[in-house]
């Protein structure tokens, strides 16, 4: 149709006209409409951190953790919080004319345009505005997004972000969204990952560098300087060439994190972007991480690797230090030996004579017999002895205790029973301990369940707690759990007492160990089977301390006793909180009996002692041979014999041995008299399975045991 038949046609047919132009610029509508963009409150309120975050009970950072590996970021940062050098150098970098344009450069827009309608390559013309536009919808910077249609999305969208947002809220969301080297998006991130710095600290040189990341992140070292200096206008790029290899080199820890308490941190922080306020105290987790790295380094890693220390203030159960671990030369760093299963050791016996206290069994002045003992259990003959291999004979509870004696222990578990103790120490807290008395047996009284030292923490605060044991507290927003009364409060302080008394101890550990401080404080070491473990547990009046040395991977350690391993860090932790105000004796409850007290035949010297009401008494000493029941002592009942070829048999023979015997007994073997109880005959039975029997005068059985030669 000829031109000027089209013109009057449309003429004719304005309505017709008009129907078209509106539905083309509908269809142009549609075509370039954009997403709809969330508002700035909901984006900053919707940013999540990949970290999570450990404050202390003051409010400041412990520990890092990142939970999110997928990316990098830290919390949203305001824009009053970014230093003015980078905010200038970004919007040179990117746009020029961001402070005055309504979202869109549209000179530079339109050849980006024309470009993309010829088919061209379109590069540049996003300004700050449509790039966060783009960050808010994905779709808008995804595939087509170069095209003609892609474009003028991105420009409508960019002006309707300025329409709702200010400019310093778009400036601030960019700084925020934008990817800057490899995983690290944001300004926060970049700032402390990249440069170490916080990113209101950042200087010129620092933000020109940043700036020049952000059109190619992942450009090499060399490409990023050589941008950072053009912007820069530097003469000389060699500087800043060196400064963005430094920059991108190996990723760093950031810079914020103190790093005080990583195994606490990955306890309690699950979530990105949470923040937990503790009951940590910076500076008791401080002095007790230095205590125990000193020890470690003091020891080497050829004699133990691990340690561990928990603080807990008495008042109020409250963790002030939580050291998982600290040892450099560590095989298994992560392990947090704060909450790792071990043997318990020795730090088991004060629940145990504070129960037989309690039950009237024993005071803290009764004797016991620290003599070789031989006990039959479904699992075979169960022998113990001392630490040393030395025994002590008729000794005091009091230096039982103190002194850590392992047969006066077993002898006392035989009185209060194994279910019973077994029972305490669940109920004080010692959760792992998950089968009944027969499943540890005898050798419960000596610490062979596991435990945490949390869990020996929560304990011994019991005890410095008059025997109220209180759930411990980590979180500042977690309640205070209900003190529930455990051991009868009188026993609890004998028991506290007599782990004070330096004298006591000094029998094992001497007058001047590591456990002997210049005030008032209890303490109890440990050291489990084969020297896997070793602990110091302790109180004053005002704080619990608990060290665990060892290796986390649970091989043996070397040359490391019972003070030298644990005990150390216990009593420099200890000096240093009660540094200008000591401790001081936990005040005696009423209702305690105070005594002076001697001992028959000098078994110990004369002493003041404490009892419960109304089991005082002046004089002790070791029962009378005439009244103790006759036994036989050896061989114990189920003990097996192998005989050695390759030793002669005379030297076999073996020795049969009877206690509390007064000269009238006899012993008879397979119902042969072999003789006199007195004289321990020796013999050498023939192989197969034999009855002793101890009888007295009338040939009344007494005793018996059963034994095998092989």
């Amino acid at each position: 149709m000829p031109t000027g038949r089209i013109g009057s046609w449309l003429r004719r047919r304005p309505f017709a006209c008009a129907a078209v132009a509106l539905l083309a610029a509908g269809g142009l509508e549609a075509w370039t409409r954009p997403p709809e963009l969330p508002a700035y409150a909901k984006v900053k309120g919707d940013w999540r951190a990949s970290e999570a975050w450990l404050r202390g009970r003051d409010g400041r950072l412990l520990q890092t953790v990142r939970i999110d590996f997928a990316v990098r970021r830290l919390a949203w940062v305001p824009i009053d919080r970014i230093a003015t050098p980078l905010r200038e150098a970004v919007i040179a970098s990117e746009d020029h004319d961001f402070p005055r344009h309504g979202g869109v450069d549209w000179s530079a827009f339109g050849g980006s345009a024309w470009a993309a309608l010829h088919g061209r390559s379109a590069r540049g013309a996003s300004t700050i505005s449509m790039q966060v536009a783009g960050f808010l919808a994905p779709e808008l910077g995804g595939p087509g997004a170069r095209s003609l249609r892609g474009k003028l999305r991105q420009a409508r969208a960019a002006r309707a972000l300025e329409t709702a947002w200010s400019k310093d809220q778009i400036l601030e969301a960019y700084l925020n969204l934008a990817s800057f080297r490899g995983e690290t998006q944001g300004i926060g991130a970049a700032a402390r990952a990249l440069l170490g710095r916080a990113p209101d600290s950042l200087g010129r040189e620092d933000a020109l560098l940043l700036a020049a990341l952000l059109p190619a992140p992942q450009a090499s070292s060399a490409t990023v300087g050589r941008r950072a200096c053009r912007a820069g206008g530097f003469a000389d790029c060699s500087a800043m060439i060196a400064r963005a290899e430094a920059m991108t080199g190996p990723s760093r820890r950031l810079a914020d994190d103190p790093g005080l308490a990583p195994h606490l941190a990955y306890r309690l922080l699950k979530t990105p972007g949470q923040t937990i306020a503790t009951t940590i105290d910076p500076q008791v987790q401080a002095l007790a991480a230095g205590a125990l790295r000193r020890q470690l380094i003091g020891l080497g890693s050829e004699r133990a690797r691990d340690g561990a220390v928990i603080v807990v203030d008495n008042a109020t159960a409250e963790v002030l230090a939580y050291v998982g671990g600290i040892g450099a030369g560590s095989t298994a760093p992560a392990v947090d030996n704060a909450d790792a299963l071990r043997q318990a050791g020795s730090t088991l016996k004060p629940f145990l004579y504070g129960q037989a206290i309690e039950r009237g069994f024993l005071t803290a002045a009764s004797i016991l017999d620290d003599s070789p003992v031989q006990l039959d259990t479904a699992s075979g003959l169960y022998v113990p002895r001392d630490y040393d291999r030395n025994f002590k004979g008729a000794v005091s509870v009091r230096t039982a205790l103190a002194a850590s004696l392992n047969v006066p222990a077993v002898r006392t578990l035989l009185l209060t029973g194994v279910e019973e103790f077994r029972d305490r120490l669940w109920d004080i807290g010692y959760r792992g301990l998950t089968q009944d008395g027969e499943y540890y047996g005898y050798s419960l009284a000596l610490g062979s369940a596991e435990v945490t030292l949390l869990q020996q923490a929560a304990a011994y605060r019991a005890l410095a707690d008059g025997g109220r044991y209180q759930p411990l507290r980590l979180r500042g927003d977690e309640p205070g759990g209900a003190a529930r009364s455990i051991a009868d409060p009188l026993a609890a302080w004998i028991v506290a007492d007599m782990l004070a008394d330096a004298d006591a101890r000094a029998v094992t550990f001497g007058l001047d160990s590591a456990l002997r401080l210049p005030f008032w404080a209890a303490a109890k070491t440990g050291t489990s089977k084969a020297m896997r473990d070793n602990w110091c547990v302790g109180f004053s009046d005002r704080f619990t301390v608990a060290v665990w040395i060892g290796n986390s991977e649970g091989d043996s350690m070397t040359r490391v006793s019972g003070t030298s391993g644990a005990a150390p860090v216990w009593r420099d932790v200890m000096l240093a909180l009660h540094r200008g105000q000591p401790g001081r004796p936990l005040p005696r409850p009423a209702g305690i009996e105070r005594r002076d007290i001697t001992y028959a035949e000098a078994t110990e010297a004369a002493r003041p002692e404490y009892f419960l009401p109304g089991t005082a008494q002046a004089r002790f000493g070791a029962a009378p041979t005439a009244a103790r029941r006759p036994r036989i002592t050896n061989p114990a009942a189920g003990a097996v014999y192998a005989l050695d070829p390759d030793i002669p048999l005379p030297r076999q023979r073996i020795r049969f041995l009877a206690s509390g015997t007064t000269g009238g007994e006899r012993l008879t073997l397979d119902n042969r008299d072999i003789g006199a109880a007195t004289d321990a005959p020796m013999i050498l039975p023939a192989p197969g399975y034999h009855r002793l029997a101890l009888v007295d005068a009338a040939g009344k059985v007494l005793d018996r045991s059963v034994f095998t030669v092989r």
